[in-house]
């Protein structure tokens, strides 16, 4: 999912979180098309990404078409920077003018608008079936019980690792099932000794592998409240860091500095491994020569903190209908298409490379089909079955502001400070900043 390019640009990774692949539009929904009501003839969806989501959405639009070809679906592209910008810009002067019908929100920032303009927001209870997306997604969605949004792509993660590095050190693929990052690390030493390859890339400016780490946990930046800061006392964070700065003493990072720096250190195979999201998977497969050298593994887990397990998320979003006219109509595309149909999302999976969080696709033909530039490995198959194994957090409302002081206070770390002094001091910025 290319949605997590130039990390650094949305405040963190990512990044996801996440840059736009493109954005090109300045384009405006005109209301008067959605005058009807639910009678509505056209709606007007924002998201951004043309080869991941906006490619998804049109096959939405496409199926939904099928039975229902009085209604058009204009599907606008917009970086994701400049969604949050008009949308936050058209909802706190309190006018609709200019809104689309259904937006594209990621899961990191799902909070800040569901809570900040609670009245703009069509509540979509009856039009998803809780149950049938993974528990994690559902509480981004989701305000006192309610859900205004649809679940859409998984962020869950994987190790992904060139197995013939692997190999040159003596290891197996067996070798890193139920391992912890720890163990990650002592393997990377063997396999940079035996290779001269670097075991990972890390981005300074960009701390999802933390946010991968303390997930694992049931932990975040946050507590279960979702607004008061959780640093200094976050025995998930703490290890986290401490795991972080064990890989760079260990001489196994290649820094990078942007996206396009960081895919080519693995398409050149300049680095051996890759702990991230799924949405990883095409910037790996584009590098053809490589074919049959890639499998991927659980994510590594926490080794002191108790609660961790080998599955967690990074980046992710959801689609969300906004309160404006049309919304009925809407909301029912969505119940028919991104909210229920399986074979919609066995072509996400074909067509656009991305893996759902809905669970009654999950045993359709795309998600238990070999890859073979994976070794034959059901990698869709492994990636659903961790995603059913995210624990859930509360994500709140700052997720980038808090990582912000954290991308600071780990260079500090890294220059010497005592951790519990770096968390200590992250936790009163962060008070002082989240109010």
């Amino acid at each position: 999912m290319k949605k997590l390019i130039t990390v650094l640009a949305l405040g963190a990774v990512t990044a996801a979180s996440l840059s736009a692949c493109g954005s090109n539009s300045d384009n405006n929904t005109n209301d008067t098309a959605n005058s009807g009501g639910d009678k509505a003839s056209k709606i007007t969806v924002w998201a951004w990404d043309p080869n991941f989501n906006i490619k998804a959405m049109n096959l939405a639009k496409d199926a939904y078409a099928t039975t229902n070809p009085d209604l058009t679906v204009d599907v606008v592209e917009n970086a994701q920077n400049d969604i949050v910008q008009k949308l936050n810009t058209g909802m706190s002067s309190g006018t609709t003018k200019g809104l689309p019908n259904i937006v594209l929100i990621e899961d990191y920032r799902a909070q800040s608008f569901l809570q900040a303009y609670p009245d703009m927001f069509y509540d979509l209870s009856s039009v998803i079936k809780s149950t049938d997306f993974a528990d994690y997604k559902l509480g981004p969605t989701s305000v006192d019980g309610k859900y205004y949004g649809v679940p859409f792509d998984s962020g869950v993660t994987g190790l992904y690792v060139r197995t013939d590095y692997l190999e040159k050190a003596g290891y197996t693929m067996d070798d890193l099932q139920d391992i912890t990052w720890d163990q990650y690390i002592e393997i990377g030493k063997k396999v940079k000794e035996a290779t001269g390859k670097d075991w990972i890339s890390l981005d300074p400016n960009d701390l999802g592998i933390i946010r991968m780490m303390i997930q694992s946990a049931g932990s975040w930046y946050m507590n279960e409240d979702g607004k008061t800061p959780n640093i200094a006392n976050n025995a998930a964070m703490k290890e986290a860091f401490e795991v972080y700065k064990n890989m760079m003493d260990a001489n196994i990072v290649k820094p990078n500095s942007d996206w396009s720096q960081y895919v080519s250190y693995f398409n050149t195979g300049d680095v051996a491994s890759v702990p991230t999201g799924n949405w990883f998977t095409p910037s790996i497969t584009a590098e053809a020569s490589q074919s049959g050298k890639w499998a991927i593994a659980p994510i590594p887990k926490l080794a002191k903190t108790p609660n961790s397990v080998h599955a967690t998320n990074l980046g992710g979003s959801s689609w969300y209908v906004l309160n404006v006219p049309g919304k009925e109509a809407a909301a029912e595309f969505l119940k028919s298409t991104l909210a229920s149909d399986s074979d919609l999302y066995q072509k996400l999976v074909t067509d656009v490379g991305a893996i759902g969080t809905y669970k009654p696709a999950t045993s359709g033909e795309a998600y238990t089909a070999t890859n073979e530039f994976f070794g034959g490995q059901k990698i869709v198959q492994d990636f659903a079955k961790w995603t059913n194994e995210i624990p859930s957090v509360n994500y709140g409302m700052n997720t980038y502001a808090i990582e912000d002081i954290l991308v600071v206070k780990m260079q500090d770390y890294l220059n010497g400070k005592s951790i519990d002094d770096v968390l200590k001091d992250a936790q009163s910025q962060a008070d002082a900043q989240v109010k």
